[in-house]
């Protein structure tokens, strides 16, 4: 805006204390240097350029005012106002210019006191006002000569805001116009994706300014602008750079975006590296609560790696990436479908199923005895990884625990209970186990019943060149026991192990040149319900791989913890 040569000492003044510079008139210089020593003249104002987006910062209950001067009547103007953390009150008031000479025309200016004192004194005409956190503007075809004062004021936090403010806003078009249909809609809902779509901005087609667009995804709520989504968005997130084309990613894929979400863990927070968008940023391991992507000038994006049953908001904000200004569309909402309810596999009584859960699947079992019952036996035999194992009987929950090979669980019973058992797979891969639920006494169980330790003792001091000692626990239950031997290198240790035996296989599918012998074994006394067996013809210094099967009536088995054993070199 143009200044007349009556303001010229003001509009110095106060670019003189930090506002930004304009071309200015010419001036008197001594009274220049005059007035600009009393410091307490607009001590907290600042002049708005014309044309030009500023950004601001708000004290809670601490006004700040602005000003800027209209030379000519019948000038067109527009202030825009954006708030960003808060609500904001703003006011506009015009304060007519005085004339330049005083007296009966000498051309001598007014005394400093005297034009500001009809500045400071003078409230001036209020022309409008608003309070609220919506994008809002003044705009007038034609407005009088003055000194228009802007004064904003937060009553709510300390909060950052943005003005714009021009006399030239037909040419100007500093925002992006918004489409006739300014809605963002939901093209494509699933349980963890979430595809938009919107109309172009014309400022970009027609108009041929450059123009992207940002995506802002959260948990809460709708934002009117992108500097309270901005405001909302923690300082160390970077701006996403648009991905490849063809290659839509969430703002929720941590692997992209180096979060490690608390709930969940998946693992060490990992930089941007691996898809090239930003080899410098590293992300500090927070909550996620609210993503900003830009994705060029696509209209159309998908969100993934959403979690299922959850609500989200959705804005999308045309930006002109010469000026950074902002326009936002009418942002939306909408919820994931919940998570596909599996099929809840029936337990029969006494009867084993064979269980098969994907890599980080679930599994649903429903047992539900038809008679009364003091104890439900549930019989958990892990084939590879670990599960989670939790138990709930009409709702409630039992027990939960990661099982890994054998487990038994004696149950409490209650008259026509049911159970509910959720198998949760491993991380590292599929799951297979066998699942056993029975009121039976044990004598009658098709598993054979299990000691409390599964382990294997082998005694050291016993140890030839040519045999092992080893013991293991047994039941009151005679049971059928077969102990098989395996030659294995000397590295050979427990990952190699775990990595290469299924748990559940029997003896059935070993050499039978590895079977050292099978007997029957139980005792009355568990306190001495122990067995030792030494095992012959083995080779000097050699590394042995032991395994002890015990065997059901029914031809089930269940294999004890392997034991690796070495023999003695020299003897």
């Amino acid at each position: 805006m143009r200044q007349c040569k009556g303001w010229s000492v003001v509009v110095v003044v106060l670019l003189a204390l930090g506002a930004l510079a304009q071309k200015l008139p010419t001036r008197d210089e001594g009274l220049f240097q005059m007035q600009i020593r009393d410091k307490s003249l607009f001590h907290d104002s600042s002049v708005i350029p014309d044309g030009a987006e500023i950004s601001g910062y708000l004290f809670r209950d601490t006004p700040k005012r602005y000003y800027f001067v209209v030379e000519e009547d019948n000038t067109p103007l527009s202030v825009t106002v954006t708030p960003c953390d808060a609500p904001l009150e703003w006011k506009l008031t015009l304060q007519e210019l005085p004339e330049e000479a005083s007296g009966e025309g000498s051309g001598e200016p007014e005394p400093l006191d005297q034009q500001k004192q009809q500045v400071t004194v003078d409230e001036g005409t209020e022309l409008f006002t608003y309070k609220g956190n919506d994008v809002e503007s003044y705009v007038a075809t034609s407005t009088p000569s003055g000194l228009y004062q802007l004064e904003l004021l937060s009553t709510e936090k300390d909060s950052n805001f943005k003005v714009y403010a021009t006399t030239t806003p037909e040419s100007d078009q500093p925002y992006p116009e918004l489409p006739y249909d300014p809605r963002v809609d939901v093209t494509a809902l699933g349980r963890t994706t979430i595809t938009l779509a919107w109309k172009p901005t014309p400022t970009g087609s027609l108009m041929g300014q450059p123009v992207q667009y940002c995506v802002v995804i959260n948990k809460e709520h709708n934002f009117k602008s992108m500097c309270a989504a901005e405001a909302k968005i923690s300082a160390d997130d970077a701006f996403m750079l648009a991905p490849k084309p063809g290659r839509d990613f969430s703002p929720f894929d941590f692997a992209h975006f180096g979060f490690v979400p608390s709930d969940i863990g998946f693992g060490k927070d990992r930089g941007l590296t691996s898809n090239k968008i930003s080899r410098a940023y590293t992300a500090k391991p927070r909550a996620l609560d609210i993503q900003k992507v830009c994705i060029g000038n696509k209209n159309i994006f998908t969100v993934s790696d959403l979690k299922p049953d959850t609500q989200y908001y959705f804005d999308v904000f045309a930006v002109n990436s010469a000026t950074n200004t902002s326009t936002a569309y009418v942002g939306t909402f909408a919820r994931t479908k919940e998570e596909a309810r599996q099929k809840t596999v029936e337990l029969k009584d006494g009867k084993v199923s064979d269980v098969f859960i994907k890599r980080k699947g679930s599994k649903f079992l429903r047992f539900a005895p038809v008679s009364s019952h003091q104890r439900v036996t549930l019989f958990v035999h892990t084939c590879l990884d670990a599960v989670q194992v939790q138990v709930r009987r009409d709702g409630k929950l039992l027990l939960s625990q990661n099982v890994e090979g054998v487990r038994q669980f004696q149950l409490r019973g209650k008259p026509k209970a049911k159970y509910l058992i959720r198998l949760r797979g491993s991380r590292k891969g599929a799951s297979t186990l066998k699942v056993l639920a029975t009121t039976r006494p044990s004598s009658k169980q098709p598993f054979p019943s299990l000691p409390e330790d599964t382990r294997i003792k082998a005694f050291d001091k016993l140890r030839t060149c040519s045999s092992v000692t080893v013991a293991w626990l047994g039941t009151q239950d005679r049971n059928k026991y077969c102990i098989y031997r395996k030659e294995v290198a000397d590295n050979y240790g427990e990952e190699q192990r775990r990595r290469e035996q299924n748990q559940c296989a029997g003896p059935e599918t070993r050499r039978k040149s590895e079977k050292v012998l099978c007997k029957y074994f139980h005792s009355p006394n568990l306190q001495k319900a122990v067995t030792t067996e030494t095992i012959t013809g083995l080779e000097p210094g050699k590394t042995y791989l032991l395994d002890v099967y015990v065997v059901g009536h029914s031809g089930h088995s269940v294999k004890y913890q392997s034991k690796l054993v070495k023999t003695r070199k020299y003897c």
